[in-house]
């Protein structure tokens, strides 16, 4: 699953320990998100839309979704 969390980070001039301690979860948890190693729980996603208020679908992408579509 792609996403665009280290973006929105970056936009918000957030480092990844910034944004852990918004989120309650630890940096490393931001870093490995961010390169795609790990896929967040639900809870998390949702947190992470409210925070930088989107929808999760504005945040993660299914890459097996997008490849069905071309």
């Amino acid at each position: 699953m792609r996403n665009r969390l280290r973006v929105l980070r970056a936009e918000r001039e957030w480092s990844q320990a910034d944004l852990a301690e918004k989120l309650g979860a630890s940096r490393q948890t931001v870093n490995a998100i961010e390169t795609g190693r790990y896929d967040p729980s639900l809870p998390l996603a949702f947190k992470i839309a409210r925070l930088f208020a989107l929808h999760i679908e504005e945040i993660f992408f299914d890459d097996v979704a997008e490849a069905a579509a071309e």
